[in-house]
């Protein structure tokens, strides 16, 4: 584990054989991004220890809902799916009233970003976004369409997994989590440098989220169910652990989404 102390407390980055390092040369854009040189505190002010408040951050049933939240009054092309899991602490307690905002590509693998112009079709349906709060057993459900495949310019030929972007609040933005759910038996798996920067296989497995036929309704949508862990040996691999993380019961639904939480993933690719 890599801890730098602060007088705002500990940063930590996390077990060497779980979280992805800084600094992956197969991911291109790390070369970039990753420090070259020892880390300078930045103090905390107000407005990181707290939420942009009630009135940005009223959560509705729409709004996880991805394939009509749109507002066109139409429906998001692509195969339907339910995405539902819990979110739990290190010893499988449910973590009530967390806000989890998603991010994804539409079904041909096209985002609406204006660094996203790979000739796959837009949606006019589809905005890719969404959030919700999980109950008082920690679960949270989004309606969605499966994301495509689709390429990107790390390498020569290169092409993404089918991923869902996950963004997860505490009582503050500080403790902001980011990390990626996976669709089981992708082709991508074996040559995606940024699957592969989390370096152990049983922390990528508990990326991947499994079908559930339990979840599936008829007729209507595919089930797939994803746990988030988000302390211990058991937990989920994230880009990055804040000197405030996640905690039992917190209430967090003062925090609404931001253009950061639209763009970035894991490791902070914008759009990937």
């Amino acid at each position: 584990m890599t801890t730098l102390t602060t007088t705002i407390g500990q940063i930590v980055r996390g077990d060497r054989d779980v979280f992805p390092p800084y600094l992956y040369a197969a991911y291109q854009s790390t070369r970039l991004r990753a420090p070259s040189m020892p880390l300078v505190e930045m103090p905390l002010t107000l407005s990181e220890l707290t939420g942009p408040g009630p009135v940005v951050s009223r959560v509705t049933p729409e709004d996880a809902d991805m394939t009509r939240n749109s507002g066109t009054g139409g429906e998001a092309i692509g195969q339907r799916i339910i995405v539902t899991g819990r979110v739990l602490d290190e010893l499988g307690r449910p973590i009530p009233n967390t806000l989890l905002e998603i991010w994804q590509a539409n079904a041909a693998g096209r985002y609406i970003h204006k660094n996203d112009q790979w000739p796959g079709p837009l949606d006019p349906n589809f905005l890719g976004i969404g959030r919700t709060l999980t109950d008082a057993n920690g679960v949270y459900k989004f309606l969605t369409v499966r994301p495509g495949i689709y390429p990107w310019k790390n390498h020569p030929n290169a092409w993404r997994p089918a991923h869902i972007h996950f963004s997860l609040f505490g009582s503050s933005l500080v403790s902001r989590l980011i990390t990626q759910m996976y669709f089981p038996d992708d082709p991508m798996f074996s040559l995606d440098p940024i699957f592969h920067g989390v370096p152990n296989d049983a922390a990528r497995a508990r990326m991947v989220a499994g079908y559930d036929h339990n979840v599936t309704e008829e007729e209507w949508a595919l089930g797939y169910r994803w746990d988030i862990v988000l302390h211990g040996p058991e937990a989920t691999p994230f880009d990055e652990r804040w000197p405030a993380p996640l905690e039992h019961g917190q209430n967090n639904g003062e925090h609404g989404q931001n253009e950061e939480s639209r763009t970035h993933g894991l490791n902070g690719e914008t759009g990937r």
